[in-house]
């Protein structure tokens, strides 16, 4: 009896000096949990005309203790610089919710989807008011991560020429000859994915990071958010209206959608969105959802020089000269070259006439149709050969003017650098290191492979907009491919920001 007595004493003994402590842990558990909010505000511009899909600013509002972060997606071509999205759109958001919500500007991230849809001239407020919705409506979350696979709807646009130079399969100019290409580069099929459910298992947000290039467009021509928003419909009608997906732009600067210069069936961005949108909710329905994920948000800002362009643009202009200095005068125009081309390669051997004609001449010592045939090959030939160099300037002249352009940017700068924001977000396992460049694929399947984090993502066209950032040798090809044309920097720009990856990656 005196044994229970005493068991019963030193039960109630730890229960008093336990107690004080149970409010600071139910207080520290209220610190940890991750809430969360989503909201989306149609930015279509009624005045871009017609359009069959609506573009959208999306935002998504997560907060840990004392930490805000904004995550902003927006269905335009970059925020900033180019487009209808001006430069003094991201300052004024994060003016404006630092001001009315108190959220940190270094905590604030904006994405543009890169489609070519021209959006509302009030985006930045529209864009205020959609955090604001998202920032009104937290609850409490879980966070799962995976990955999700799709390497139907694009293509590398980058052509490996034989003659170890690159070109890139453009609207802007014509392609070079089938037997002149050697090979293509990669894609990364990867989709990374962030899962958010409310504690009931409803979903709230699903965040999908891939790398494409949203510019197929419809024949129609409408104003559209192209593949990435016929996505994000699919995934947000599969799960349900209070469900908001957020499409986060990769490194796609050198990706096309597949079949992109396709001339026989109309052009159609819906059918890629469909495939991309149903791979994000394959890879999602696989996804478990932990409480209590890790919200961390790093800030960093980056120099990288501004390339001199001056040699390449001479060079250009001398390729452009010996081009130029190679066409060659010939007896045909496009009426005569059309016909004799069909009829030359209908019938090789006996272009001119049926096949008992040159017979009977050769059987009567003549060889006039043979000769006539020659000559025809021969202006054939040469019109055919100025055809191609009419071409490569085409694709000289194009490419040339980016060259100009940038340079001119440079030298009117002042600076010898370019100062660049980066952001590393994680929340649980999920990670993302940003840039305002649009990086090619090459770049973010490095930094994929060498994180030390698993699930590793990679975001370009984010919070501003600095044009094609390749990798240092892609570089060496300027006045080939778009991407090395378009440019403001030098290659060393590409260790100095992986080097800016690692460390953020290890802060993350």
């Amino acid at each position: 009896m005196l044994f229970r007595r005493s068991k019963a004493i030193t039960r109630l003994f730890c229960f008093m000096v336990l107690l004080p402590a149970f409010p600071s842990l139910a207080m520290a558990q209220k610190e940890t949990q991750l809430l969360a909010g989503v909201a989306k505000v149609d930015v279509t511009n009624p005045e871009a005309g017609p359009t069959q899909d609506k573009l959208f600013v999306k935002a998504l509002v997560l907060k840990q203790g004392d930490t805000t972060s904004a995550i902003i997606t927006v269905d335009a071509v970059a925020i900033g610089e180019i487009g209808p999205i001006k430069n003094d759109y991201f300052p004024k958001v994060r003016e404006a919710l630092q001001k009315e919500l108190n959220i940190a500007p270094s905590n604030v991230m904006a994405n543009a989807s890169h489609c070519h849809g021209i959006v509302c001239n009030d985006i930045a407020e529209r864009t205020v008011d959609a955090v604001r919705k998202a920032s009104s409506n937290l609850v409490p979350v879980k966070a799962g991560t995976g990955v999700g696979f799709e390497n139907r709807i694009m293509e590398n646009r980058r052509l490996k020429l034989k003659s170890g130079r690159e070109l890139d399969v453009r609207h802007a100019y014509s392609l070079p000859p089938d037997e002149e290409v050697a090979g293509v580069g990669p894609i990364d099929p990867q989709i990374g994915i962030l899962k958010l459910e409310r504690m009931n298992g409803k979903p709230l947000a699903l965040v999908y990071n891939f790398a494409c290039h949203p510019i197929m467009g419809l024949a129609s021509g409408e104003n559209t958010a192209d593949l990435t928003g016929f996505a994000s419909r699919v995934i947000e009608n599969n799960l349900g209206d209070e469900t908001v997906a957020l499409f986060i732009q990769g490194c796609g600067g050198d990706i096309n959608p597949v079949m992109y210069k396709d001339v026989n069936n109309p052009r159609n961005a819906e059918p890629l969105g469909n495939l991309l949108g149903l791979s994000v909710l394959g890879a999602a329905r696989k996804i478990s959802c932990t409480d209590n994920p890790a919200l961390k948000i790093v800030r960093e800002t980056l120099d990288l020089p501004r390339a001199d362009l001056s040699s390449k643009i001479d060079a250009l202009l001398m390729e452009q000269g010996r081009l130029v200095k190679s066409l060659r005068g010939t007896s045909l125009n496009f009426k005569t070259f059309l016909p004799l081309m069909v009829k030359y390669n209908l019938s090789p051997d006996f272009p001119s006439y049926y096949s008992h004609r040159y017979l009977q001449e050769k059987a009567i010592g003549k060889d006039d149709m043979e000769k006539m045939d020659a000559a025809n090959r021969k202006n054939m030939q040469q019109y055919l050969q100025n055809i191609h160099t009419m071409e490569a300037l085409t694709r000289n002249q194009t490419n040339l003017a980016l060259l100009q352009k940038h340079q001119a940017t440079n030298i009117a700068s002042g600076k010898r650098t370019l100062e660049v924001e980066m952001l590393g977000i994680r929340v649980g396992d999920f990670v993302l290191v940003t840039f305002p460049g649009e990086l090619t694929v090459e770049i973010g399947l490095g930094i994929k492979k060498t994180s030390p984090h698993k699930n590793t993502f990679v975001a370009g066209y984010t919070n501003g907009y600095i044009y094609y950032t390749p990798t240092a040798k892609q570089l060496e090809n300027r006045g080939g491919a778009q991407e090395d044309s378009d440019c403001l920097l030098a290659p060393e720009w590409q260790k100095l920001f992986e080097d800016k990856v690692t460390q953020i990656l290890r802060k993350l």
